[in-house]
């Protein structure tokens, strides 16, 4: 695998703490194995995990505009990498947009940057926040785990992907559902038997 397009090691700190850089990517991927396909949050993070297919690129952004400008990036290069060695992305920015707030403002500034990048129906956004909060639910109802990331996170996907994934697996239309029935069988005491950091206090608005 080429350099430019190394999964595990990409880093956008403008410090250089490399190491701290790889805290973050590894409890990102700790996250990913435990609960996302774990708990079978997800049945499409398998393979890409599996294959060594996801870049994980850590943010060093601290303003909505930086972080922008290191979104632009990500998608230009997932979108000129080969789906064999890079599938998608995680762009985590765990000093940027750290309310759930201020996140949710930005998804329509990431959609957006996708549409002026000319990449509409080619790469999608999706949201993941330690904070995350569907809509009509309670701060710390236990469905809206299924978002909740250890750092805030952009998780760029292929739509071309996500189309020949969603034709793969039956019944697709009932993920939330089941998502919602795991996360309530196993209730927070559950949640945190898997070792994962606890999330924060949830707060901010929902997403619409």
């Amino acid at each position: 695998m080429s350099d430019e397009f190394q999964t595990v090691a990409a880093k956008l700190m403008e410090t250089g703490d490399t190491a701290a850089a790889d805290e973050i990517v590894a409890t990102t991927r700790a996250w990913l194995e435990t609960a996302v396909i774990g708990l079978n949050l997800c049945p499409f993070a398998q393979a890409v995990h599996v294959r060594n297919q996801i870049r994980y690129a850590v943010s060093d952004a601290q303003t909505p505009e930086a972080l922008l400008a290191d979104l632009a990036r990500e998608l230009q290069t997932l979108a000129a990498a080969d789906p064999a060695e890079v599938e998608t992305t995680l762009l985590i920015h765990p000093r940027a947009l750290v309310e759930f707030l201020d996140y949710n403002d930005f998804l329509d500034i990431a959609d957006a940057a996708v549409e002026e990048l000319g990449l509409t129906g080619t790469i999608q956004v999706a949201s993941f926040h330690p904070h995350y909060r569907f809509a009509d639910t309670e701060p710390d109802a236990i469905e809206n785990y299924s978002n909740r990331s250890p750092y805030p996170t952009l998780h760029l996907l292929r739509e071309e992907s996500v189309e020949r994934a969603l034709a793969a697996f039956p019944d697709t239309g009932r993920i939330p559902d089941r998502n919602i029935e795991t996360l309530r069988r196993i209730g927070h005491d559950g949640w945190r038997r898997l070792g994962l950091p606890a999330p924060p206090e949830p707060s901010g608005k929902t997403r619409k």
